[in-house]
């Protein structure tokens, strides 16, 4: 959610999320979106791999819950 109220413009958007290899029309299906933030979120979250989220330095929590549980 967060990085999507980064890009708080719709060319930025569409910028970004061709950038990450998304699609040019769900680029633009997307970027154009009224929905708020955390549904877009969702979206996002879809679009990207998990690899992009490591590389950012983010664990995901589905590998991390059987760790503690």
């Amino acid at each position: 959610m967060c990085l999507w109220k980064q890009w708080k413009r719709g060319r930025t958007r569409i910028r970004e999320l061709r950038a990450l290899g998304v699609p040019e029309w769900a680029c633009i299906v997307m970027a154009n979106s009224r929905r708020g933030s955390w549904e877009m979120s969702r979206n996002t979250n879809n679009a990207l791999p998990t690899s992009y989220w490591e590389a950012k330095g983010l664990k995901s929590l589905l590998s991390r819950y059987p760790e503690l549980c």
